[in-house]
């Protein structure tokens, strides 16, 4: 098994840098199968959607294509891989970030009733209650 970082897997995506993307994609071919999967551990997903965001300016939309792209590509071995579909559901679904979707599965897997935040957009998601005077 092997590990991908963040950037190897936006190369293989975006396609923005032709000699980079080439070898992405020539390690994720050459070295990735069902049998000899490639590790993605969850902050490589969050941080996977931040960068398609802001540095690529990709929709909702098109990260969410992307990320269901990767969770079904069965050469990757994604940790928690069910936490991370519930948790891409949720981002679908809300104005939350991916990875504050992550932050509340992770707690509920642990036994959270909830998770408190500041975060306006977190705080409109079903696993977050917005901290404000009164909500305790």
């Amino acid at each position: 098994m092997i590990g991908i970082d963040t950037n190897v897997l936006v190369r293989q995506i975006v396609q923005d840098d032709e000699g980079q993307a080439a070898l992405a994609q020539e390690l994720i071919e050459d070295r990735c199968s069902p049998k000899n999967q490639a590790h993605l551990p969850l902050v490589v997903l969050c941080e996977l959607v931040w960068v398609l965001n802001t540095a690529y300016r990709y929709s909702r939309k098109q990260i969410v294509l992307a990320l269901r792209q990767v969770l079904v590509t069965d050469c990757f071995d994604v940790e928690q891989h069910a936490l991370a579909w519930i948790a891409l559901y949720d981002y679908d679904a809300s104005g939350a970030d991916y990875a504050d979707c992550v932050i509340a599965q992770l707690n509920r897997e642990q036994g959270a009733e909830t998770t408190y935040t500041f975060d306006k957009k977190a705080g409109k998601n079903k696993g977050f209650t917005l901290l404000t005077t009164g909500s305790l």
